[in-house]
């Protein structure tokens, strides 16, 4: 069931980034100084995707705790790495941002070092 936990906080952090990058992405500049905080605050609450993208990251957490209590941190953590790889993965495809071969190698690199850390249970 723990590993259950960790998916769900992947799945949950994944999603909030991705829907907040879709929903943000479709404004453009947002202003600067004083006007962004209510800017910010303004689409909170009158997008419900991007309130949907707050949820998950609350639900990410609550996730989260419960994978603690199943795990030590030391075990646990180094999974939420796969956040960067989905991400990068789904933000090329979904959004055609750019990827490039410093950026693969860094992928590979995180993926390596979590495999490496998973032989250690």
């Amino acid at each position: 069931m723990g590993y259950v936990f960790i998916a769900g906080t992947i799945m949950f952090t994944v999603y909030g980034q991705l829907i907040l990058r879709h929903q943000i992405g479709e404004l453009g500049d947002v202003p600067n100084g004083v006007g962004l905080f209510r800017f910010l605050l303004e689409l909170t609450f009158t997008r419900p995707l991007i309130l949907s993208g707050l949820a998950a990251a609350f639900v990410a957490s609550l996730c989260w705790m419960a994978t603690l209590t199943r795990f030590e941190l030391s075990f646990a953590y180094p999974f939420m790495a796969l956040n960067f790889v989905i991400v990068v993965v789904i933000a090329v495809a979904a959004f055609g941002e750019t990827i490039n071969a410093n950026k693969i190698i860094g992928l590979l690199i995180v993926c390596s070092g979590l495999v490496v850390v998973a032989q250690g249970t």
